[in-house]
């Protein structure tokens, strides 16, 4: 049976882990000064200018083509300044190519599928930019294209493309005026912002390019006029039209002495002007700072695993497994529902710290409350399934428990196994508390999925008696006969005691395979025979056409 591909790939590049350095020494020229000059105590000295315009001007020159495009066109406000940092040290086109995958992996919100979303949305944002709202210049660059592209079409868009009469709303003074060429966004919600965002665009000078104010008053056509387009506090005598030009608060609205609307705040408007600016946050920014620091936490017990199953020579499924205790878990009661929730946020590194992949998620759990004291004894599990060249890396996980506020930081190795085309070879065992055939719509997708299988592992690797122990392992390349074209081979399977050679339990089997040369077990063990007690599982598989023989094993404990 052929391994069907998933993907589920997320990618963050940390400016922590990026190396490059363009800072380099003319050793030449030290060595000529000391020969001049042995005796010459040498002193590290700060670059002159000209020496930081000389590197600067290499750096320009490295990032120049598609790589400077990229970066000051492409991302150019979807990048954080740390990213930016990040990717100017970078010296070699493989890293930038690098850096680039993992920037749109990092954002991708459907990891388990082969497209990205964000990435195809985001071209056609500035696809639809260059075509609205160009005006001699392209649409991307206009106020109105840096904020549709990062945050995209607006929920509500009040539009007055030829100006003209306007009625005032009551917080800016009421009455009658005309206007310049202007458009009113409304955003409901902007993470990081807040809600209801009300952003203003304004065409002053009428030749369609519209730059993003602060200052509603600065769509008011007859601003200058005297004595025209005056507002109702105006019309009334309560203020004079003169009185605008003296306002401290950064506007020019006719609304005298009174009282304005906390969103008219100065410092609130401010505020939101210079986050429209940046580029949107990242998730889970405190969990990703977590893992750039070396503090250990083991407050929140958590168990991990990561077994591997070939999809081709170069890439290797890995599936990383967790599991939490609900016991450990804050619950909080609301509506007749207790909630637990715990933030994920992992990063795979190579050994040099180049960051390969990252995944975050949130797994939550639902009891009534009537059940909560039976349903708080079992456990939760999570796996994410990404694939990986074969080699070793470095995998650091932060779990987070929302509401108890305790956390885990947890690092291991993973050893991801190179598989030769000519010898037999075999995934990881992995022992499963569920084994079941997935519908055909869910064929390799989903959480446990391998294959056409739903298969999830049992981390702590306790069983009682009256569970049935899954069994599941793939075996590759066995020699298929030339005639048959399908393997020939055996499985034997023992169970001992720990502590004694005493088989509690033998089975034999002859391989079968659909597939060629891919052999897949999937096998439900009855434990009820079983005294409770430490257990070993013995496998002897045997290739009788290459005369080849791997002895895997795993132990269990039933109780």
């Amino acid at each position: 049976m052929k391994f069907p591909r998933m993907f589920a790939t997320v990618g963050l590049v940390s400016a922590s882990v990026l190396m490059g350095s363009l800072i380099t020494t003319n050793a030449f020229a030290a060595d000529k000064k000391k020969a001049i000059d042995p005796n010459r105590e040498t002193v590290a000295k700060p670059l002159t200018e000209k020496e930081k315009k000389r590197r600067e001007e290499k750096l320009r020159k490295e990032l120049e083509g598609p790589y400077r495009k990229w970066l000051n066109e492409d991302v150019l406000y979807i990048i954080t300044d740390e990213e930016k940092t990040a990717f100017k040290r970078l010296s070699t086109e493989d890293e930038r190519e690098q850096f680039i995958e993992q920037f749109w992996l990092r954002r991708d919100p459907t990891p388990d599928s082969a497209e990205n979303e964000f990435k195809e949305e985001h071209y056609r944002r500035i696809a639809y930019t260059n075509e609205r709202y160009a005006s001699g210049i392209p649409g991307w660059k206009t106020d109105r294209g840096r904020i549709y592209i990062t945050f995209g079409p607006p929920d509500e868009n009040e539009s007055h493309p030829s100006g003209g009469s306007y009625e005032r709303p009551y917080e800016e003074g009421g009455g009658t005026t005309s206007t310049y060429p202007f458009e009113k966004w409304r955003y409901r919600w902007i993470e990081g912002i807040g809600s209801d965002i009300i952003i203003e665009f304004v065409d002053p000078t009428m030749t369609g390019e519209y730059r993003m104010t602060m200052d509603p008053s600065e769509k008011d056509a007859l601003m200058m006029v005297p004595g025209a387009g005056l507002t109702l506090i105006e019309q009334m005598g309560l203020s004079s039209k003169t009185d605008r030009f003296s306002r401290t608060d950064g506007t020019r609205l006719g609304t005298g002495t009174q009282p304005t609307s906390q969103k008219m705040n100065q410092f609130e408007r401010l505020q939101q002007f210079a986050m429209l600016q940046k580029a949107p946050a990242v998730k889970f920014k405190d969990l990703e700072a977590i893992v750039n620091s070396t503090v250990k936490f083991n407050i929140l017990p958590v168990q991990v695993r990561a077994d591997f199953m070939k999809m081709t020579s170069s890439s290797i499924q890995t599936n990383v497994t967790l599991q939490l205790e609900r016991k450990d878990l804050q619950f909080q009661n609301k509506e007749g529902i207790a909630k637990a929730a715990v933030n994920i946020y992992a990063r795979i590194t190579s050994m040099s710290r180049r960051v390969v992949n990252v995944f975050e998620d949130v797994v939550s759990v639902e009891i009534p409350n009537e059940m909560l004291e039976k349903g708080s004894t079992g456990a939760s599990v999570y796996q994410k399934s990404i694939p990986l060249p074969p080699g070793t890396y470095r995998l650091n996980i932060v779990v987070k428990d929302i509401y108890g506020g305790t956390m885990n930081n947890k690092e291991l190795v993973l050893n991801v196994p190179r598989f030769d085309d000519e010898t037999l070879g075999m995934s990881s065992m992995i022992l499963a508390d569920q084994i079941e055939k997935v519908p055909t719509r869910s064929i390799g997708t989903g959480q446990f999925v391998i294959g056409s299988t739903k298969v999830r592992p049992r981390l702590s690797e306790t069983f009682t008696r009256d569970e049935k122990m899954g069994i599941y392992m793939k075996f590759y390349n066995f020699q298929a006969d030339e005639k048959t074209n399908k393997p020939s081979g055996s499985i034997q399977y023992e169970v001992v005691k720990t502590g004694s050679d005493k088989k509690v339990f033998e089975f034999s089997e002859e391989v079968s395979s659909t597939g060629g040369t891919e052999v897949t077990v999937e096998k439900l063990l009855p434990l009820k025979s079983l005294e409770p007690g430490q257990y070993k599982l013995r496998m002897k598989v045997t290739d009788k056409l290459r005369n080849q023989t791997l002895t895997p094993s795993a132990t269990f404990t039933v109780t």
